[in-house]
């Protein structure tokens, strides 16, 4: 699998993760069980710390990164994603707290110290100044982002399902499962 050490500290896979040939996982993260890193996505855990919980995806082209420790931000920006979370297409997530089941649009950018609660949609193409806190429950647009509406039943159940598409996707990959008919 493409990982490698910074500093002599390796990353962490958890049972049934899926890194992808193309990607790159550095340093210090540990991946929760069925996660799955996908084409050319980078998770660089150097100067700070990057935890994925269990069943999360990084689809393409994403970038995970932190900020290192610094004077005024002695911990600097650790990474931490939480379970069920969808990462999508070409997002950058930079030393930033994802709660659980939260869709990350394509194309979307976090930053630092920028908090995400549970149950929340950020929509394609947002920016998430550093600091923000996205509370639970909202569908958020824009650049800068905000709270556009409640997401709906169908919305907040969708998320968990979008997670579990791509376990059997993964598993597929990782040749554990008959494609799909």
């Amino acid at each position: 699998m493409p990982t490698r050490p910074y500093r002599g500290i390796h990353p962490t896979l958890e049972e049934g993760v899926y890194v992808d040939p193309t990607a790159l996982v550095v340093g210090d993260v540990v991946l929760g069980p069925d996660v799955s890193i996908w084409p050319m996505a980078v998770v660089r855990g150097d100067v700070n710390c990057i935890r994925i919980g269990a069943r999360s995806n990084v689809q393409d082209n994403s970038v995970l990164h932190v900020t290192r420790p610094y004077p005024g931000s002695e911990a600097g920006w650790p990474l931490l994603v939480g379970e069920d979370v969808v990462v999508a297409h070409s997002v950058t997530l930079h030393g930033c707290t994802i709660g659980n089941r939260v869709l990350v649009g394509i194309g979307a950018i976090v930053l630092d110290g920028a908090v995400v609660e549970d149950e929340v949609m950020i929509a394609a193409g947002s920016v998430v100044p550093p600091g923000k806190r996205l509370e639970s429950g909202g569908l958020y647009l824009g650049n800068p982002v905000r709270r556009s509406r409640e997401i709906t039943a169908a919305e907040r159940a969708r998320i968990p399902t979008m997670a579990r598409f791509y376990i059997d996707l993964k598993d597929e990959y990782r040749g554990l499962a008959p494609p799909a008919a």
